[in-house]
């Protein structure tokens, strides 16, 4: 039997809130560094004197109506400052799981407008960068059969089971085709909807899981879609969202008992910087609870 007491132990408690608060943090810290450039840019004028920089919120509004700000502070004013709103509503839609749909990443294509890219400029470039960044160039330490520990790239996907990959965005560089694509991403658009059979998306924020229904339908999607050979379970980095679908999918598929068991002998062993936050672990015990040892009661 599951019990809470045997989900929260001490040893990953750390990793858990990192997970969490480490991405939620990521969108709290755009919109305070971008509120940080705004008040910067109105509140102080070309030239910097001492009276411009101590400027009351009503002189700088005059300041503004009257064209003493150099057009190009404007411009960049106005950047910081939808910046700072943008990022924080996404902030506050990440706390609340909310507006997933947003972004208007299709369903079906798994690609993202052009109008989004325009619109959420502010959201869309510091993800991307950040991503890339973190996909190139982050490591994590592998210990050899002789036991010396180095550290390597982070592969850009990982085959944890045979048949079944767990990865990031970047799985295209693989470039290899698959019999079904589960797509955990609302940030990115799909790259390889061209090598795949059958596709779904689950959008959800990053490091924000999948509700029990909707694992329920990924795992049944891809237990059926390894019949017919390899699936891939991505999300941006191949790290939590992924692991929690992957986990689920392992249990439908009858590979494994419990989503713990999929999760410590079926994917950790093949990509150890999976890890799942209290969220994810919760979604998944409720999943168990409701779509696997509710059936075998009946």
């Amino acid at each position: 039997a599951i019990t809470f007491q045997k989900n929260y132990c001490p040893k990953d408690q750390i990793d858990r809130m990192g997970a969490v608060h480490g991405v939620y943090l990521k969108y709290v810290g755009l919109s305070a560094l971008s509120l940080a450039g705004y008040t910067y840019m109105v509140g102080s004028g070309e030239g910097g004197d001492s009276g411009e920089q101590s400027m009351m919120f009503s002189h700088r509004m005059l300041a503004l109506a009257t064209s003493q700000i150099p057009m190009w502070r404007l411009a960049s004013a106005a950047i910081l400052g939808y910046s700072a709103i943008l990022n924080g509503a996404i902030a506050t839609m990440f706390q609340l799981k909310r507006g997933m749909s947003l972004v208007g990443k299709n369903r079906k294509t798994g690609q993202i407008p052009l109008w989004s890219y325009i619109l959420y400029f502010p959201f869309h470039g510091p993800t991307y960068f950040y991503t890339y960044v973190h996909t190139k160039f982050g490591t994590h330490k592998v210990t050899s059969d002789g036991g010396e520990t180095k550290r390597q790239t982070v592969p850009v996907a990982s085959e944890v089971q045979p048949g079944w990959w767990v990865g990031g965005c970047y799985a295209n560089e693989l470039d290899r085709d698959w019999a079904g694509i589960i797509d955990l991403t609302v940030e990115f658009p799909e790259r390889c909807i061209g090598r795949t059979e059958s596709y779904l998306l689950i959008p959800t924020w990053d490091g924000v899981p999948a509700d029990p229904a909707q694992l329920e339908e990924a795992a049944t999607f891809a237990a059926n879609a390894r019949k017919r050979g390899a699936v891939i379970v991505h999300c941006a980095h191949g790290r939590g969202r992924s692991t929690t679908v992957m986990c689920a999918a392992l249990v439908r598929a009858g590979l494994f008992q419990t989503w713990e068991e999929a999760f410590e002998k079926g994917i950790k062993p093949g990509r150890s910087v999976c890890k799942l936050n209290a969220k994810m672990r919760r979604a998944l015990t409720e999943w168990q609870r409701d779509y696997v040892d509710a059936k075998k009661q009946i």
